[in-house]
């Protein structure tokens, strides 16, 4: 063989191997993206690795391949807005008919130093236009301002002392979440007054729901058979900081679970929303009570995962159910992101890096593009517009300017900064602080996972 005939040979063969190594390389990044976009980023690569592969024997490959690389978050969009569970719609479902029988309901909210906002909770709750029974239960968890005394003044400015009940929690025992400890002193409370209701509604102290709300609850929960019910209310969106920030919770939230996935009974995909859940009796006794959840931070999705192993579950947005807290300040709502965030990725360092490269490459890399411009910034610049689009519903659904929708760049890289503060705080020992309580730490063993397939279709 002529000497250069085999030095021609011996270059192609070592870039088709520098080819098939960049390949490899490649397909590994976007394949680990999978955890954080359930299968997304898997299935834009099958689409890429060939085009890859095409790319060997051609010159300048180097920049070919960074064009194709510049493709994947386009790809990812693609796939996120096509093929997982139409998670950026904001859907309006049609009223259920109403039941020729108004089962009886309690409803139980755990308060702790809550004196600011039970007034305006306990009032929408006993102003319900509901034709059965009910009554609701305050728990006061170890108030220092005054909780339980609102509560009582507010029940007997409307006349309606017989309907509330206000009882104090044992102390905290070890191994329980201090909010699902609450819950169960009030489930024990009900069982004590030898109540006979089907229902239990577990709300929040700073909600509060229209007049309609528990009718619709009952009606849609009795005509589907659901055993939980969850609606996910409407933040609050008054101060600058709530506008830019809060919608994006939302949305971050339906991509995790996708709504009509959750309401599937065919799919494993559980979640819910802790301001709001209606769920019947026999379904929480079927699963062990809320015992079984006792540990569980992200309490309201454990449930929920719980109750889809034994039933049907449903989680929608609130039309009229609204949280008054308020979260006016950029640093309020980052405590309120590194509150729980590393619990919802099983205070797992691998799970942390590999969200941390799929927000990147999903949300900072699309606008970054533009900066390099041709055909990676038209991919870039294309991804760009659909993050946009997916965003945009959930703007809408709060009432405010689209041009919100193009800033979820910026507001993702928020959210990974809160989520990487909330990983350090639990390595420090100061994870799930809430109201003075540190409930999750780095010595302590991992508290419900929530595991892949629960959050798969």
């Amino acid at each position: 063989m002529a000497p250069d005939a085999g030095s021609d040979q011996l270059r192609m063969a070592q870039s088709a191997a520098s080819m098939e190594s960049l390949s490899d390389i490649l397909v590994k990044v976007i394949a680990a993206l999978t955890d954080y976009s359930n299968a997304a980023a898997r299935r834009a690569c099958g689409a890429l690795s060939p085009l890859v592969y095409l790319c060997a024997p051609l010159p300048q490959t180097g920049e070919i391949c960074m064009s194709l690389l510049a493709f994947v978050p386009l790809l990812i969009w693609i796939v996120l807005l096509g093929a997982h569970g139409a998670f950026w719609r904001v859907a309006r479902s049609e009223a259920s008919p109403e039941p020729s029988n108004w089962p009886a309901v309690i409803a139980i909210v755990p308060a702790r130093d809550e004196a600011a906002v039970i007034d305006e909770c306990v009032t929408s709750l006993l102003a319900q236009d509901y034709p059965g029974p009910l009554r609701v239960i305050v728990v006061d968890d170890h108030s220092s301002d005054g909780t339980a005394e609102r509560a009582r003044a507010c029940a007997a400015r409307l006349d309606a002392r017989p309907r509330l009940t206000v009882v104090a929690a044992r102390s905290l025992p070890s191994g329980w979440a201090g909010k699902v400890w609450a819950q169960a002193e009030g489930v024990a409370a009900a069982q004590s007054l030898a109540a006979s209701n089907q229902y239990w509604w577990l709300t929040d102290a700073d909600i509060t729901h229209g007049s309609s709300v528990l009718r619709e609850l009952i009606a849609r929960a009795e005509d589907e058979n659901r055993e939980l019910y969850s609606l996910m209310v409407r933040l609050r969106t008054s101060a600058f900081a709530e506008r830019a920030l809060i919608p994006a919770f939302v949305f971050f939230f339906s991509m995790l679970y996708p709504f009509a996935w959750v309401n599937d009974p065919r799919k494993r995909t559980a979640a819910a929303a802790g301001g709001c859940m209606l769920v019947r009796v026999r379904a929480l006794e079927s699963i062990g009570g809320l015992a079984a959840i006792r540990d569980a931070l992200i309490d309201d999705c454990a449930l929920a995962r719980a109750i889809k192993r034994i039933g049907s579950i449903r989680l929608d947005l609130a039309l009229n159910s609204q949280s008054i807290r308020p979260y006016d300040s950029f640093s309020s709502i980052w405590n309120m992101i590194a509150r729980s965030a590393f619990t919802q990725l099983r205070y797992s360092p691998l799970l942390l890096i590999l969200t941390v490269l799929g927000m990147l490459l999903t949300y900072v890399a699309p606008p970054g593009l533009l900066l390099a411009g041709g055909v990676p910034a038209l991919a870039g610049a294309m991804a760009w517009v659909l993050m946009s689009i997916a965003f945009l519903p959930v703007v809408r659904y709060y009432r405010l300017n689209p041009l919100w929708a193009s800033a979820l760049p910026l507001i993702a890289l928020f959210y990974l900064g809160a989520t990487l503060a909330s990983a350090y705080r639990f390595w420090r020992g100061r994870g799930g602080q809430w109201k003075g309580r540190s409930q999750a730490h780095a010595t302590s063993p991992e508290r419900t996972a929530l595991r892949s397939e629960d959050r798969g279709p």
